[in-house]
């Protein structure tokens, strides 16, 4: 046989011996790198090849949820929230990664799973089992305009109040010259307003439900809390809050337009980059207020990767899953991409240790580490509670319940409703949630 035709018998042998995994995920550009990226893979897995299915959140969640629920098998790899990671383990829709480590020693040295933060490790364990690595996580924290503080002669400590927070507001809100005290999320959505709005309710003593899953949003915290809230909103808030989230209010931090702004971690190197911000010389950052309680203050969340129950190619979809949330992986971002401001955030501890990322993020990088740490689902609420979660309620019906509610809250602040009639509501369609569940006994 001449070499040419070798060559031809190999390829064909290695086309007949190489896997196909298909992996669902999200289109941010975090997801869209890693895709690009999949050369880079095939170099180390040659016999390994990937098929990409991206969607937008929305679509995405749906689509993976009717195909791990019914184990169609469609996907073989899919990037999960946070908040489903607990709730489809716990439905077997997952497979547990823990045992794979195991089989695969030489992967689960270089990995190094203690390297993944504590919190964020905890959040995709359940049962003592890991269903699902990080990819990118984020907690919350306190942005501020250090010229308006100064001009106002104010100070901001390292762990505000909610009290603080309101005074501040108080002192650099001036409308006039289109400057609002502070911007919080108003738009209605279980992962709009009631993510910052569920952290102000941990803070103020709070809790969904009960040990034996009774709402409990009726009660004085819940009462001081959404008042709190709409009256800070209401007094020095930018107009028409209720229809800001994330996107709007960080259009309005970065424009020099708001005091303070409480939100994501990710948003630190957005205000930070020269090109999608005015005050990068300006910007402060703190931790996430506090009330009478700091349990719950900062949230915590996260995309990963994890593996349906469904696969047949599970060996396959664990090898990718190990190369695109490894160190290594970071590493090769930041060579790609020019520079370690771009790297997944939020995942491991080497990290925030590198003197490159450091250099690139300093003015945030250690407040959002410890923000992260200290994001615990397991403990957020001041009293005990049934269920996991800091910003959300980990069971399936709280998608429907939360976004329910910040509609309630919306109605609060815009007048719709009084803050008792929009507790009343909401009390109501909790109970009603805990009973079509089968939570209350």
């Amino acid at each position: 046989m001449n070499r040419l035709a070798l060559l031809a018998l190999t390829a064909l042998l290695s086309q007949a011996s190489a896997v196909t995994i298909t992996i669902a995920t999200v289109n941010n550009p975090d997801m869209v790198t890693m895709q690009k990226l999949t050369p880079e893979f095939n170099k180390k897995y040659p016999d390994i090849q990937v098929k990409w299915v991206t969607l937008p959140e929305n679509e995405l969640r749906q689509k993976i949820t009717l195909d791990v629920a019914s184990g169609a098998g469609s996907f073989d790899l899919a990037t999960v929230g946070a908040y489903e990671v607990p709730i489809w383990a716990k439905n077997g829709w997952l497979e547990p990664l823990t045992p794979l480590f195991g089989k695969y020693p030489d992967i689960a040295r270089s990995y190094n799973l203690a390297d993944v933060l504590p919190g964020v490790r905890g959040a995709l364990t359940v049962g003592g089992s890991l269903y699902a690595v990080p990819f990118y996580a984020e907690s919350s924290m306190t942005y501020y305009n250090k010229d308006l503080f100064k001009a106002a002669g104010l100070t901001m400590p390292a762990q505000p109040t909610w009290t603080q927070i309101q005074t501040f507001a108080s002192k650099v809100h001036n409308p006039a010259k289109g400057v609002y005290g502070v911007c919080l999320r108003g738009l209605p959505g279980w992962g709009e307003n009631m993510a910052l709005f569920s952290t102000m309710v941990n803070t103020f003593g709070g809790r969904w439900f009960d040990q034996g899953w009774q709402a409990q949003l009726n009660t004085p915290a819940w009462k001081s809390a959404m008042t709190f809230y709409v009256n800070l909103v209401k007094k020095y808030g930018p107009p028409g809050a209720t229809g800001n989230g994330f996107t709007e209010n960080l259009t309005l931090m970065s424009q020099g337009k708001c005091g303070m702004w409480v939100d994501a971690t990710v948003a630190a190197g957005f205000l930070s980059d020269p090109s999608s911000s005015k005050i990068t010389k300006s910007v402060g950052f703190a931790k996430a207020p506090v009330g009478t309680t700091p349990r719950g203050n900062n949230w915590y969340w996260s995309w990963n990767l994890a593996i349906p129950k469904s696969t047949k190619q599970e060996d396959a979809a664990f090898k990718f899953l190990t190369w695109a949330t490894s160190k290594d992986y970071i590493a090769l971002v930041a060579k790609t991409k020019g520079t370690w401001a771009s790297v997944p955030p939020g995942t491991r501890t080497s990290t925030y240790q590198n003197a490159n990322y450091r250099k690139a993020a300093g003015a945030f990088s250690g407040l959002v580490l410890s923000s992260i740490n200290s994001a615990d689902v397991n403990k957020a609420t001041k009293d005990p509670v049934p269920y996991t979660g800091v910003q959300y309620v980990a069971i399936p019906e709280f998608q429907a319940l939360g976004t329910q509610v910040g509609q309630y809250l919306a109605g609060a602040l815009s007048g719709q409703y009084t803050v008792d009639q929009a507790l009343k509501l909401s009390q109501d369609a909790a109970n009603k949630t805990a009973r079509e569940g089968g939570y209350q006994k």
